[in-house]
């Protein structure tokens, strides 16, 4: 049947949510409002941080303060859909709501997945370019890594969008999961879907894979030139490379699961979901920025003056007058 032969009838979409068990639900709430409180914390620290303290004007802390940006932007999408839809037994979200929904994740973690490669990119030079890492890595090159990768996340997700938008949807309205999403949507459309499927792979799980397979071989690079060059601290840097490289592989894995193969469910789907959209964003600061000794020292720094500011210091010992 022509899509173009179809008109769309729906209006609203209502998403099943993780689970139907009323317990289930009240404890997988409490998880996921402190993970997503957590995420907000932690991220916001960074960029608090990073933007007072003058010392971490530096390359890698504005590409760390962004990443925290994108953590609370992405968390930010699913997550209170997720939330309310864990207190009540369905929950409805209208067409265009799906559709900009959908926009946003995928504008969000296509921008985070081009910057983790930005990141790469400054710590290959640090590593292997020290004496020109200033001069290679300036503030120019910076911003422009941060606008690239910015603005790759914002056409493919425009890309995808668009295209959905033009399937027909004129029957079944409920997606299985907490979100809207790409394969579910696909799978309600009144049309052949198998263009939309084949769009699908070639945009989000081709860049999905080719991200991947660029970020596993520079730490590959990375971990051999600390190994042949780095003398002092080399079991530190060679522990957070492979640290990196397991965080990289828990986000990029499940969804090249998820994008990269049309009409096939897995049990763990749902699984997969949370780890992307929840997990993720919480165990990035906790990777790639908290772990770092100059980091940890700028909050403590940091701290000490929103304390003095707000007058919070020992009280002077009174004197006795007739001592």
């Amino acid at each position: 049947m022509e899509s173009k032969n179809i008109t769309t009838t729906v209006r609203e979409f209502v998403l099943l949510g993780l689970t139907q068990n009323d317990k289930l639900q009240y404890f997988l709430y409490v998880i996921f409002f402190l993970i997503y409180v957590t995420t907000w914390l932690l991220n916001l620290t960074i960029i608090a941080t990073v933007a007072v303290d003058q010392q971490l004007h530096t390359p890698m802390y504005f590409l760390l303060a962004n990443l925290a940006v994108l953590d609370i932007s992405d968390s930010s999408v699913n997550t209170p859909k997720l939330l309310s839809g864990l207190l009540s037994q369905h929950t409805v979200i209208s067409f265009h709501e799906c559709f900009l929904q959908v926009f946003f994740f995928h504008f969000m973690a296509g921008a985070m997945s081009f910057l983790l490669v930005a990141m790469t990119v400054d710590r290959y030079v640090a590593i292997c370019e020290p004496l020109r890492y200033l001069a290679i890595m300036s503030w120019n090159t910076c911003t422009a890594l941060v606008a690239a990768a910015w603005c790759g996340g914002f056409l493919h997700s425009i890309t995808q969008t668009l295209f959905l938008l033009q399937l027909p949807f004129c029957g079944p309205n409920v997606l299985d999961n907490f979100y809207c999403d790409i394969p579910q949507i696909i799978e309600l459309a009144c049309t052949d879907t198998r263009t939309a499927e084949l769009q699908m792979v070639l945009n989000s799980g081709g860049i999905l894979i080719t991200l991947f397979v660029t970020l596993i071989i520079s730490y590959i690079v990375i971990l051999l030139k600390i190994r042949t060059r780095i003398t002092e601290g080399k079991r530190k840097a060679l522990s957070t490379c492979g640290t990196h490289i397991i965080v990289v592989s828990l986000i990029f894995i499940p969804c090249i699961f998820t994008y990269a193969q049309p009409s096939k469910k897995y049990p763990g789907d749902k699984v997969a979901s949370i780890v992307y959209t929840v997990v993720t964003p919480m165990l990035n600061p906790m990777i790639y920025t908290l772990r770092n000794t100059e980091m940890k020292k700028a909050i403590r720094r940091t701290l000490g003056k929103i304390f003095l500011s707000a007058g919070i210091q020992k009280p002077d010992r009174t004197v006795d007058p007739k001592t």
